[in-house]
């Protein structure tokens, strides 16, 4: 409301209230005047019809509104009110100067009903008058066209989802606009999935647009766990939220594929029945990632009854390992040399040595090729550095690893997602069992073109998670450029899986495409030609600058975010100095005085971070 509206409020508010006054003042007035009792005047205006008294009559009946009746001493009782405003409040004085309470009468001698004087709807000025400086505003009822189509015009269009991390503005009402995978699913129930798709050009804000969606949920208590930094984007975010940063790569950290990790520690702590149940899913898990590890230095899967050899020798090596100590694989080469009666017979070898060697032998030759191949370094020792359960973030940071070193790439990824959801498998079982409080994760795998590359196995095991992400309590997001990305790989079923990511994604974000792109994925999820157009604008190229200033891309900033059916939400992303100075990913063409300013103030994070120093609220120093 505007000053000059307020104003005039002010002034019909002071306006009924002097007149409300006024008709209480000339109704008691009226009642008890100085021209004596009110219901001898009222019968002598109403019987004898005499001349003062019909003119007084008919004279209170002029000021009908201001007071409820019309007989004699009404125009008198209004000429008292007005000479002596107190009489509305105590009386009027006679002649002799004594008060009388006022007797409200009616023309005809019944008494008269006492009016409730009118209050203004903000209040009386003054002192305890109750004065408001605002009336709440009406409740707020949203409906379609078709439910409240009997009130239209006068139907606004919905707002904007307010619900999860802000993510920014609305491109076309500047609503703030919020949401994320998680929130998404178990607060405001729009998505059944509780999964991300991101497509777009490199350079737009992409891996920008996640690393909020990441500090806001470990702002609520969500664990974000990065498992497979490639470049690396989240590192310096994850330490920033005090959480674990572990470097996988030659000379850096390794992982030992053997080591049950949360999962077995979890088992013996929690012991009894469900105890056993987890650490057979543990031995499963164990297998599988030495199976993928043979995947791909083969460069095909395993045979069953290699499978079979492999299960019985990692439950030799479990019964006669000591108590807190994981085995290495040089020690399932030992076992496969030794060839105890377990592991004899699965093989068939009826005693000859020659049938077991030759069931053996491929098996052992693969483990041969891991131990002394480009694998050997980063899987062969001890673990460098375990997740810890409590951390509030995780980041495995692969970035270390060489863009032509595939192999090693797929098995760093494959060891990272091994680990880290059986870290959330260990969270949940200790939660089921009442031994610590219940915890939700959130995934991110980033660049998503270069793990699907690697092996075929990533995409069975992302194509799981895509599927039993609901029963994890784990929450995901993917990125990658295109869905042209999910065509370049090996095999028809691997393509199938990889478009399946896309259809079964509770959101799907897009930033700029091209306009055959953005047809191709228009027939997956349901795109308007209004959405096509827009979206496709943002990714032209910057204009020519005149100056040789530094120019944005047209789409950079901007997504589009679909749910399902509903109509695409067009946002705009502003990110903030902090989350400039935590997610730069052109940090190889910085200059050197910002590339010494950046490695200045990590190194002094680092060493506030060795010194235990934190700051207000338990942040960092």
């Amino acid at each position: 409301m505007s000053r000059r509206e307020e104003k005039r409020a002010e002034r019909e508010d002071r306006l009924a209230e002097q007149r409300s006054r006024a008709a209480l003042a000339a109704r008691r007035s009226g009642e008890d005047g100085d021209g004596g009792d009110a219901r001898s005047g009222g019968r002598s205006g109403d019987r004898s019809g005499d001349r003062s008294g019909g003119r007084s009559g008919a004279n209170g009946g002029t000021r009908e509104r201001f007071g409820p009746h019309g007989g004699a001493g009404q125009a008198g009782g209004d000429r008292a009110g007005r000479r002596d405003p107190d009489s509305a409040r105590d009386g009027v004085r006679d002649t002799s100067g004594r008060r009388s309470a006022a007797r409200p009468a009616r023309g005809d001698g019944a008494p008269a009903r006492p009016r409730e004087p009118y209050v203004p709807p903000r209040g009386w000025h003054g002192a305890g008058g109750g004065r408001v400086g605002y009336l709440d505003p009406p409740t707020m009822w949203r409906a379609t066209t078709v439910q409240a189509c009997g009130m239209w015009p006068f139907a606004a269009g919905s707002g904007s989802p307010m619900t999860g991390v802000p993510l920014g503005q609305h491109l076309f009402t500047g609503a703030t606009v919020c949401g994320d995978p998680l929130n998404w699913f178990t607060r405001a129930r729009y998505i059944s999935n509780p999964s991300l798709f991101m497509l777009g050009m490199p350079g737009l804000g992409k891996s920008t647009l996640v690393n909020r969606m990441l500090i806001g949920l470990a702002a609520t208590g969500v664990v974000p766990l990065v498992l497979g930094d490639l470049k690396p984007d989240y590192a310096d975010t994850v330490r920033a939220l005090g959480g674990q940063v572990i470097s996988i790569g030659r000379g850096r950290g390794g992982i030992n594929v053997l080591d049950p990790g949360a999962m077995g520690e979890a088992a013996v702590r929690i012991g009894g029945e469900a105890g056993e149940v987890l650490k057979a899913e543990t031995h499963g898990r164990v297998l599988n990632m030495v199976a993928a590890l043979i995947t791909i230095v083969r460069g095909r899967p395993m045979d069953d009854h290699e499978q079979s050899v492999l299960s019985a020798v990692l439950h030799h090596l479990r019964e006669r390992t000591a108590p807190g100590r994981a085995p290495l694989l040089p020690d399932l080469l030992r076992v496969l040399t030794e060839g105890p009666d377990r592991v004899r017979a699965v093989t068939l070898d009826r005693g000859n040595e020659t049938r077991y060697r030759d069931a053996v032998d491929p098996l052992h030759r693969s483990l041969l090729g891991i131990l002394d191949g480009p694998l050997g370094d980063t899987f062969t020792s001890e673990t460098s550095t375990r997740i810890d359960p409590n951390a509030p973030a995780v980041c495995i940071d692969i970035s270390g690893i060489g863009e032509a070193d595939t192999q090693l790439t797929a098995a760093a990824m494959l060891a990272a997602w091994s680990d880290g959801l059986g870290t959330v498998a260990a969270s949940h079982a200790l939660a089921d069992a009442g031994l610590a409080p219940r915890r939700w994760f959130f995934t991110v795998l980033d660049e998503l073109w270069r793990p699907l590359r690697a092996a075929s196995g990533i995409v069975d095991r992302i194509d799981a998670l895509t599927r039993l992400n609901r029963s994890l309590g784990l929450g995901d997001a993917k990125i990658t450029h295109t869905l042209k990305d999910a065509e370049a790989l090996g095999t028809d079923a691997d393509r199938a899986k990889a478009r399946g990511f896309v259809e079964r994604a509770g959101m799907v974000v897009c930033a700029g495409l091209p306009r055959t792109e953005m047809e191709e994925l228009g027939k997956v999820v349901g795109l308007s030609q209004r959405e096509i157009e827009l979206v496709s604008s943002w990714s032209s190229p910057p204009g020519w600058g005149m100056t040789g200033e530094h120019e944005e891309p047209p789409g950079r900033g901007r997504f589009l975010i679909k749910v399902g059916g509903r109509p695409g939400i067009p946002i705009k992303v502003a990110i903030t100095d902090a989350e400039r100075r935590l997610h730069n990913t052109n940090t190889r063409w910085t200059t050197d005085e910002e590339a010494i300013e950046q490695a200045a103030a990590r190194a002094a994070r680092d060493v506030a971070r060795a010194a235990g120093q934190r700051g207000p609220g338990g942040w960092p120093a």
